[in-house]
């Protein structure tokens, strides 16, 4: 498992004070990567000028990290972050708040993280692909029950397959039916990455080609492991 990973996440959570720079952040865990014998797998990725996606508030993913970027008390930050290790890859993402943030949108995160781990129960052996959609959603149902409010899926953005490439086939949707798509076996890995909002399901890209925003302005959370199936369970190679 690509064990630099493991530690850029968790160390850019501290560095994210207010005022500090999303550029700062990326600079964090690009050499927590390094350091730890990995390779950033996002920088330069068809053009991606940076190791990590930075995506504040209304900002889903593919955030561009900047200098001019501060972070402020209350917002709602997404990390995503990629590495090679020995020519794997892994890809794992988190959200998280600078200092207090809103009840909601502290919801919105846990709701965000629960149906992850719905998802990452289905990756069992003969289960199917949409098995792990269709638990993924559930969560979020689940998830809006608990919370006491709706989410938005976003639509068109899902998990995928992982291992020698860091985006391989098969795409996995965060929603639908269950019983489609091949089966699940000891050995299939897959970056398993929902994505809510506390309003709607659409979104755009803004000009620069990459960030991802919701259409309405309402904030999203996005989490998201590297998970493989295995004789004993699934078994999370990001955490």
């Amino acid at each position: 498992p690509p064990l630099s990973l493991h530690a850029a996440l968790p160390i850019s959570r501290p560095a994210a004070a207010p005022g500090v720079s999303t550029l700062e952040l990326d600079a964090v865990a690009e050499s927590v990567i390094r350091d730890g014998g990995g390779v950033p797998s996002f920088l330069g990725y068809h053009g991606f000028p940076a190791s990590i996606c930075a995506s504040v508030n209304d900002r889903v993913v593919h955030g561009i990290p900047t200098a001019d970027e501060k972070l402020a008390a209350g917002d709602l930050v997404s990390i995503d972050c990629g590495a090679i290790l020995e020519g794997w890859h892994g890809d794992s993402a988190f959200t998280f708040g600078v200092g207090e943030v809103i009840p909601v949108d502290d919801a919105l995160s846990a709701a965000t993280r629960e149906s992850m781990e719905a998802g990452i129960a289905a990756m069992v052996p003969g289960n199917r692909l949409t098995d792990v959609s269709h638990a993924i959603e559930q969560g979020t149902r689940a998830a809006e029950r608990r919370h006491g409010r709706k989410f938005g899926i976003v639509a068109g953005y899902g998990g995928h397959g992982i291992g020698r490439e860091m985006h391989m086939d098969p795409f996995l949707p965060n929603e639908g039916s269950p019983g489609r798509g091949p089966h699940l076996a000891p050995g299939s890995v897959l970056a398993i990455e929902p994505m809510l909002t506390l309003g709607t399901r659409k979104t755009i890209v803004l000009e620069d080609g990459w960030t991802v925003v919701t259409a309405d302005g309402s904030r999203a959370a996005h989490w998201e492991h590297t998970v493989a199936v295995t004789d004993d369970g699934p078994r999370i190679l990001t955490a």
